[in-house]
């Protein structure tokens, strides 16, 4: 009997831990085949690869992201095999689960929360008596079509569950994956938005065992391994000891990503990691969600935001561990103006990456069971997301959609990093500010709904900067021209901007480069570069300003600066190089 556990990812290079578990609990008595999808891959095709693995039981593993997708393929399979074996679970069928089934009647069985024991049990009934209410935490329809509903099973032992990474056909594919693990289960928080407050404690999987699946998945070439513990500092020892383990047996090129609660930790943590972690090793994700106190205070969210700012700020001066903080949009009692001053809080902290996402409704938490008393309307379907409240109507969830466009283009890309700094710094009020002016711009313009290169992107930037602002183009268009051309690998073939600069100027000021080389610094005179080279692997610029001190100290002299951009094809790398005003470039550079 061929037996199928499936899912639909959201994107190619992620796994699913969820079926590689149950997989692994049903051995040896079951021989279970994995097929992982994607939600953008076309239905039909999903169908047609199943079906033609001749299969009697399908289980589905189910969240807002594929729900709606994974029943699209469920309706083609039941039609073209009305007697196959449907089975969900996944914490999007685990509440609200007599609803699916009622809705769903191609589905003939639901396992509810935990599922690697519940799988087994029912499909050791399945193959013998199928005495499914002895099946724990299972919703089927009995003889008479009558929806049940089985009382759940007591928590598993998770150090007697076996390791779900062990499987030889995944070896292939563990280096171009993202490969997700976890060391817990459950989260001492409460937070009434969020699943996992409503799991009471944590429970932790056996250390050993989870440090010998590391080493396994780095001897076969994961590079990307991210904890799913939604809390994985709650215990700073053992946070110290996968921290200090991580760092001892780490291979080159691998990167671990942690879902971090900052106000917790405690400084001798972050001082640890600053100075052992190599750079790149960690990567941490910090849901900060909201500065509002009362707003935290109505979802039971415990957060202390100074404490989260030491953390933060500790983390980035020591310049080993990206940060990535997270922003939720629509939590109750904060309107449009509270958001923005939440907004501003985060980004004074410059986080590598500022995820602004939007409150979901998600099936079982306090907070859609508390729907009405905020004034909550959203979404029927996945993902559930609102659409306004008594504080934030629809128009509000508009604009900060418009800053969530930008935001994401701007600065989580981080293609313009010195030009969004001087903006939000010294062209607008507040950060908020120049990300909501210029997503309304974009949005108005009709940019969001169109696709986009890299050249665009400065060009439409400059565009909003010279239409709606008064600000001195020579330095937001210089800064844009540094980061345009320090962010490329290789010369780029062509500028997004009008060439200001005459042949016979450039190549004077390309001579005057080839015959002063001390004038762009040190490491620019050890180059010894040949004209040639310099033609060929580089462009220079000039800056109305003192672009190295300005970029040291944020302050504008108005004396001209050369900058000179060199593409080392070789290695792969950019260098750029700046006369330097304490050089007296400009009394070599007469030319201005």
């Amino acid at each position: 009997m061929t037996i199928i556990l499936s899912t639909l990812n959201a994107k190619y290079i992620h796994t699913s831990l969820s079926i590689r578990y149950l997989k692994a609990y049903a051995q040896p008595e079951f021989d279970i085949q994995l097929a992982e999808y994607t939600i953008s891959d076309p239905t039909i095709n999903i169908a047609s690869d199943l079906i033609q693995k001749k299969p009697r039981i399908i289980g589905f593993s189910c969240y807002i992201w594929n729900i709606e997708e994974t029943i699209k393929v469920i309706e083609i399979l039941k039609k073209v095999d009305p007697s196959l074996t449907i089975i969900l679970g996944g914490p999007e069928v685990t509440y609200d689960t007599k609803q699916w089934m009622e809705r769903l009647p191609d589905v003939d069985y639901i396992i509810i929360g935990e599922g690697e024991f519940t799988f087994k049990k029912l499909l050791s009934e399945l193959t013998s008596d199928q005495q499914l209410n002895t099946v724990g935490g299972l919703s089927y329809r009995n003889e008479q079509k009558e929806i049940m509903i089985n009382p759940p099973n007591q928590k598993l032992n998770l150090k007697e569950l076996p390791s779900p990474f062990r499987f030889e056909e995944d070896k292939s594919h563990l280096s171009k994956r993202v490969i997700y693990i976890e060391t817990s289960r459950g989260c001492p928080f409460s937070c009434q938005f969020c699943l996992s407050s409503i799991e009471v404690g944590v429970r932790y999987f056996d250390r050993e065992r989870v440090k010998e699946d590391i080493r396994y998945l780095m001897d076969n070439g994961a590079k990307t391994i991210k904890f799913v513990d939604r809390t994985f500092n709650i215990s700073r020892s053992y946070a110290m000891e996968m921290f200090q383990f991580l760092i001892d047996e780490h291979r080159a090129g691998t990167v671990f990503q942690f879902e971090i609660t900052a106000d917790i930790m405690r400084p001798e943590v972050i001082q640890f990691l600053n100075e052992n972690a190599p750079k790149g090793l960690f990567r941490f994700e910090i849901g900060v969600q909201s500065t509002n106190d009362h707003t935290n205070e109505l979802v039971k969210r415990r957060q202390n935001f100074e404490k989260l700012t030491r953390t933060v700020t500790m983390v980035r001066d020591g310049g080993k561990i990206d940060q990535h903080l997270d922003l939720i949009a629509g939590l109750p009692d904060e309107d449009y103006q509270t958001f923005k001053k939440t907004f501003n809080d985060v980004f004074a902290l410059r986080p590598e990456e500022l995820q602004l996402g939007f409150l979901k409704m998600l099936r079982g938490t306090g907070l859609r069971i508390s729907a009405k008393q905020y004034g909550y309307v959203y979404m029927d379907h996945s993902p559930y997301e609102i659409l306004k409240n008594n504080v934030l109507s629809f128009d509000d969830i508009i604009r900060i959609k418009q800053v969530e466009d930008v935001l994401e283009k701007y600065w989580n890309a981080h293609r313009m990093d010195e030009t969004v700094e001087y903006l939000v710094e010294k062209g607008f009020d507040t950060p908020f500010d120049f990300f909501q002016s210029f997503g309304s711009y974009w949005d108005n313009q009709g940019w969001s709904r169109i696709g986009h290169q890299l050249e665009d992107l400065f060009r439409r930037l400059a565009q909003f900067l010279s239409e709606e602002t008064s600000f001195n183009s020579d330095v937001y268009t210089s800064l844009m021209k540094y980061d345009y051309l320090r962010n490329h690998k290789q010369k780029p073939r062509k500028a997004w901007w009008s060439e200001t600069l005459t042949k016979s100027k450039r190549r004077l000021l390309y001579n005057e480069a080839i015959a002063f080389p001390a004038l762009f610094g040190d490491e620019f005179e050890k180059r010894a570069l040949s004209e040639n080279d310099l033609y060929k692997h580089s462009i220079i610029e000039e800056i109305p300003f003192q672009l190295d001190h300005y970029l040291k100290t944020k302050e504008l002299i108005w004396k001209p600066s050369i900058m000179i951009v060199l593409y080392n094809t070789k290695l792969n790398k950019t260098e750029v190089f700046m006369t330097k005003d304490e050089q007296k470039a400009v009394n070599h550079l007469n030319i201005f």
